[in-house]
């Protein structure tokens, strides 16, 4: 059984240079996410808030944390003052409450919008017509505390390959219209979040410049249901 440190190393050689990882280190230990660390890996994702921010403090603070599960309005303090990246904003009235504990802390919070590309009703995220209702709106326009990065989104999860990678070029369709009308000057909306540990080969393929990789990386996760 290979270590995580292997594991990390195997799954880096087939990444492109412009495509982080993102281990996803839900439901793991700090044991664990410490040893990915040692191996130099510096970026993590977690799906949940108070997991995330009880395991915050224990690590140094050089580590990027990730938000990448559905993230309820009422929980975002949890974790405005130090995550790096939510990757899962999926509406207007989230984005506003990531704006306004920005606004607290003192910081701009960098943010993907997630499109809903797959075909299960268990996922979430904007249709491009939301996302651009969104930004055309005046409410928008004062949202000071964000920085929108980028956009993410989750395949459905089936073996048919074929229906995968439509989604992924969906995703990245509605990234370069999003960049081309709205982001054109702004060099920091650059990200593709996309492709997990059974689907992330494809991702790439597609323009992905984010996977997020957990089973592959810390082997089969633990069911939690603490949120």
């Amino acid at each position: 059984m290979s270590s995580i440190a292997e594991n990390i190393q195997q799954i880096r050689e087939t990444l492109p240079a412009n495509t982080a990882l993102i281990a996803v280190s839900k439901t793991k230990p700090i044991e664990a996410i410490d040893e990915a660390y040692r191996a130099g890996h510096r970026d993590f994702g977690e799906n949940r808030t108070l997991e995330m921010a009880a395991k915050q403090p224990q690590l140094l603070s050089d580590i990027h944390w990730h938000f990448i599960g559905h993230l309820q309005t009422n929980k975002v303090k949890q974790i405005a003052p130090f995550v790096h990246l939510i990757h899962s904003v999926d509406g207007e009235r989230l984005l506003v409450e990531i704006n306004e504990q920005g606004k607290k802390n003192n910081r701009i919070i960098d943010c993907l919008l997630q499109f809903y590309i797959a075909q299960e009703e268990t996922k979430t995220g904007f249709s491009m017509e939301e996302a651009e209702n969104m930004l055309q709106g005046e409410r928008f326009l004062q949202l000071k505390n964000i920085r929108l990065c980028g956009v993410m989104g989750m395949a459905t999860f089936t073996d048919n390959q074929a229906q995968v990678r439509q989604e992924f070029q969906n995703l990245k369709q509605h990234f370069d219209a999003l960049k081309e009308k709205y982001f054109s000057h702004q060099p920091t909306f650059k990200e593709i979040s996309m492709g997990m540990t059974d689907d992330y080969l494809i991702a790439i393929e597609e323009g992905s410049t984010m996977v997020r990789i957990g089973s592959a990386i810390f082997g089969e996760r633990i069911t939690s249901t603490k949120n």
